[in-house]
């Protein structure tokens, strides 16, 4: 294999890691301020993809790039101030049966809609085509994905640390009960992050739905590898949730590149497996408290 193919494979498993970290950082945050293990995160990844293919006629995929992952956040605002919010203080096995609950609803709810059959959804046509660098090829589409990823994690980055928001959220995660000593609320803030969280699980499906087929479990499909990266990374741990997802990707492209593409996936469980074998709280874990 041409050093130029393994350089296309190392950036596929790369997108597939930055995927996951758009599904794993709203999962991290949401459960590292509100104890809150949501399973039904997959769910809202797939309704920003079914969303991307209703919009997209009207709107154009600018329009749908931009009003699907808001419309996915707000209906997430809905789901934490009417669902999350009265399991905050309650045992976390609670809160994982009704988000396990919301998402069989919910994918149940987009087969009704839209049948079971996977729809097609293709990449506009002012974002195909291919990047040239000497031998190296690679498809556009797949490049803009990767600068969007790129352009989110750093704006998010900047959001939780330097901006008085993401010093509440952070000091919200590390000792609520100092916060709440301070006369500072976490409510608001907790639908802030579920909105963030939610939205950014959207996002992922709208850049996702072009290069993926679009079918009601596809939420199921992406949230186990998203629990895998937050694992890895370490709970509470913005830097731990990147890093993980660059390694899973990296692992992944590695073992495709190698000619082993059907033992791709099992290689991301073993690995965390090594992770929690000698860090059991992931490479970045923290110890956090609960929301209270």
């Amino acid at each position: 294999m041409t050093a130029s193919l393994i350089l296309q494979q190392v950036l596929n498993g790369l997108l597939d890691g930055v995927y996951y970290l758009l599904i794993a950082l709203g999962l991290s945050l949401i459960f590292s301020l509100g104890g809150i293990v949501n399973l039904a995160h997959g769910a809202f990844f797939a309704m920003g993809a079914y969303l991307t293919i209703v919009l997209t006629p009207h709107v154009g995929f600018g329009g749908a790039f931009v009003g699907s992952p808001v419309a996915v956040a707000l209906f997430g605002m809905l789901i934490e101030r009417f669902l999350f919010r009265r399991f905050y203080r309650s045992d976390p096995i609670l809160s994982l049966l009704l988000t396990f609950g919301l998402a069989m609803v919910a994918e149940q709810t987009l087969r009704m809609v839209f049948g079971a059959a996977p729809l097609p959804y293709s990449i506009p046509q002012a974002l195909r085509g291919q990047i040239f660098i000497g031998d190296f090829v690679y498809s556009r589409y797949r490049g803009i994905l990767l600068l969007v990823a790129v352009a989110c994690i750093a704006g998010i980055w900047l959001l939780l640390n330097r901006t008085a928001f993401g010093r509440v959220v952070r000091a919200g995660v590390q000792n609520p009960d100092m916060v709440a000593a301070l006369g500072i609320s976490l409510q608001p803030y907790m639908s802030a992050v579920a909105a963030l969280g939610i939205g950014l699980a959207g996002l992922a499906g709208v850049l996702l739905a072009p290069i993926y087929s679009v079918h009601p479990a596809m939420g199921q499909e992406i949230i186990t590898p998203a629990f895998v990266v937050v694992v890895i990374g370490g709970l509470g741990s913005f830097r731990g949730v990147v890093a993980a997802a660059i390694l899973v990707g990296l692992v992944k492209g590695l073992i495709v590149a190698a000619g082993y593409a059907q033992m791709s996936t099992a290689a991301i469980y073993l690995l965390m497996l090594l992770v929690l074998l000698f860090r059991p709280r992931g490479l970045f874990g923290e110890r956090i408290q609960r929301f209270e």
